[in-house]
């Protein structure tokens, strides 16, 4: 399987023995536009074929993690109903697809992880982050209800309170109080992400592949457990799409000011 032919918005690399490097490059800030929101959600299922794959390094190019979706995959959300669904559907593979997969992945998360990059940070099993990345979930910013990831994974992370502070108020945390409150594994130098990402996934691709996987498997149904949270979420979060209090969210971003819903 050529995976660059199939999946032309990602770059496949190994740079290490079993390590796999995905990286991705989309619009300012790594935005996930239509295509490479596409990849990012399907892949998954064709690294399972890979027999010598060990481990998975994400990254995103240009030393920036992701912005989230472009504007240009929301207005075609609003644009089509088809559209709609379909991106529902990868919204939930974005997620799924990283927990479900039996190999460790790991995410080098620089710069600014917000919305959707933020969705596929946490979803990894090991998120090594810059001490001062921002990372921050920005759907309520944007007026649709924190799906994605944040209900299924934040509770359980940073507890039910703090995920309500910062879901709530869309309160942005640096890679160090994100490593302090649970909510990653790992804050480190800004200039030193990638390098200690990879280091962690070259240990893994050296440990017991069966043995990984498994407990890998078992420690992720603690989320399975909340699935249909997740389900909720997600669907709350999509209906808002067609709602009045996105239009203003979407201004406010466009305009880089803050939001006046009515």
């Amino acid at each position: 399987m050529d995976l660059a032919e199939r999946y032309p918005s990602l770059r496949f690399a190994w740079p290490r023995p079993g390590v796999l490097e995905i990286s991705f490059q989309g619009e300012k800030l790594n935005a996930m536009d239509p295509p490479l929101h596409r990849a990012l959600s399907q892949v998954w299922r064709d690294l399972e074929a890979l027999p010598h794959l060990r481990a998975v390094l994400l990254r995103g190019e240009g030393g920036v993690f992701s912005a989230g979706g472009s504007f240009a995959l929301i207005e075609e959300m609003r644009a089509s109903r088809k559209a709609l669904m379909r991106v529902l559907e990868e919204a939930r593979d974005l997620v799924l697809g990283p927990l479900n997969f039996p190999r460790p992945v790991v995410a080098a998360v620089e710069k600014v992880a917000v919305g959707a990059g933020l969705a596929l940070a946490l979803s990894a099993d090991i998120a090594v982050v810059g001490k001062k990345a921002r990372l921050l979930d920005g759907h309520l910013r944007l007026g649709v209800a924190a799906g994605d990831h944040a209900v299924l994974l934040w509770p359980l992370l940073v507890g039910l309170a703090k995920a309500k502070y910062h879901l709530f108020l869309h309160e942005p945390l640096t890679g160090e109080e994100a490593e302090r409150l649970g909510l990653v594994a790992l804050a480190v130098e800004d200039e030193a992400v990638y390098g200690r990402a990879l280091e962690v996934a070259e240990h893994l691709a050296k440990g017991p592949r069966e043995a990984l996987s498994h407990t890998k498997r078992a420690l992720n149904h603690w989320l399975r457990t909340f699935l249909p949270h997740f389900e909720l979420s997600l669907a709350l979060e999509f209906l808002g799409f067609s709602g009045e209090e996105l239009e203003e969210g979407l201004r406010a971003l466009k305009e880089k000011r803050e939001p006046q819903f009515p």
